[in-house]
């Protein structure tokens, strides 16, 4: 893959053989990204996990103390005085089943996070298809599927995130911007951590986290010190 002149200048900064203590990598990834546009900082963390096993699966949602930087859009789907509710609270979209043809048949995907009362589930169930693979789906170990709509919404502007394993075992999450302060990247990195720690399967035998990058969205991967992450 052919990289370009920025990507090159900003890649010498990093000493692959090095992994950096996360404080070091934050610096340096806040030096790395180069973009014209204020590039998101992320973190992958490569476990020991098998998601193929329920009890080694991971899944939950944490709210950053600086938030992510990016303005979040979220639907809601409810009914009754939950709709006014979610009104309210700020919600970009809400509705109901008339909304399921719009997603299904005109591919409508204008949100980042879909919020649902338990009593929808049965109609979001039917987009199952379309909002799984996208990590879209109302989920409520992520504080998604609630009757507490007011609280959910409140949560995520202020910058919750949700955490998972992908299909190669890997979770991928935001932390921020560039345009952040290493302090608070430094926050967000540490109660992104401890959340990640504390959802530790009991099931799992062995490594937890066995490697982690910080990384922006144009620039390149700095490898982590895996033994001072809590592991």
């Amino acid at each position: 893959m052919k990289r370009g002149k920025k990507y090159a200048e900003a890649a010498k900064l990093v000493d692959r053989s090095v992994q950096y203590d996360a404080a070091d990598a934050i610096a340096l990834v806040k030096k790395t990204a180069v973009a014209k546009f204020d590039e998101t900082i992320e973190v992958h963390l490569r476990t020991g996990c098998d998601g193929r096993h329920a009890d080694q699966q991971i899944r939950g949602a944490v709210v950053l103390p600086h938030g992510t930087g990016k303005t979040v859009r979220i639907l809601v789907f409810a009914k009754g005085a939950k709709l006014d509710e979610a009104q309210a609270a700020g919600a970009d979209y809400v509705g109901g089943e008339e909304l399921i043809p719009k997603i299904q048949k005109e591919g409508w995907l204008d949100f980042d996070v879909v919020v649902a009362t338990p009593d929808m589930m049965g109609v979001v169930g039917r987009l199952g298809r379309i909002l799984g693979p996208k990590g879209l789906m109302p989920n409520p170990k992520a504080g998604t599927v609630t009757m507490d709509v007011t609280k959910a919404i409140n949560d995520i502007k202020a910058g919750k995130i949700e955490y998972r394993l992908d299909k190669t075992n890997i979770i991928h999450v935001p932390v921020g911007k560039a345009s952040f302060t290493e302090e608070q990247l430094a926050d967000n990195f540490q109660t992104l951590m401890d959340a990640i720690i504390k959802a530790r399967p009991s099931a799992l035998k062995g490594q937890f986290i066995r490697s982690a990058t910080i990384t922006s969205t144009m620039g390149p991967g700095i490898k982590l010190n895996v033994a001072k992450l809590g592991n």
